[in-house]
């Protein structure tokens, strides 16, 4: 059997990324609420992790890593429903990304507060889905407001990685 290092360094570099974002997941768990008035806000600090590996790696392993922390974080802190609500904001999120680093039109920064808004736009279709209650919606003017600051956090985090990292070994 032939071993190529090339996708071995890969691999493992996409097992170490799950990890980091399944501890970034539970440093957030263990963060006091943003805002006790408005439940769920969270930095997303494990999205710090994905925006590095979308950039560097590609959308493929960026999801790979991503479901792979949503699918742990879920086990291990939450529930089915945190799972479903989780999935559908990294779907709609990851999608949007992709789609908009192609288009080169937006920075890491850009594309990452498109993700993070998209991500709050999923969650709350979930939301109205499963508990028909279309008046959540309301819930997004917050959502967005506080998805455009974690999602410029976040890709600020993560251009500081890009440009920092040597990733070209990985490939």
């Amino acid at each position: 059997m032939v071993i190529n290092l090339k996708n071995t360094k890969t691999i493992a570099f996409v097992g170490i990324s799950a990890t980091l974002a399944l501890l970034l997941s539970y440093v957030e768990f263990l963060l006091p609420p943003l805002f006790v008035s408005v439940p769920g806000i969270k930095i997303g600090l494990p999205n710090v992790v994905i925006i590095f590996a979308l950039y560097c790696l590609g959308f493929r392993y960026a999801a790979i890593i991503s479901f792979v922390r949503l699918i742990m974080t879920s086990l291990l802190f939450g529930n089915i429903l945190t799972l479903a609500y989780s999935f559908a904001g990294a779907v709609l999120s990851l999608t949007v990304m992709a789609i908009l680093k192609k288009t080169d039109l937006l920075s890491c920064v850009g594309v990452s507060v498109a993700g993070g808004v998209s991500h709050n736009i999923g969650q709350v279709l979930v939301a109205i889905f499963l508990l028909k209650t279309p008046q959540i919606a309301y819930y997004m003017l917050v959502l967005l407001v506080t998805g455009i600051i974690s999602g410029a956090f976040v890709g600020l985090c993560g251009a500081f990685l890009i440009k920092r990292i040597p990733i070209d070994k990985l490939k």
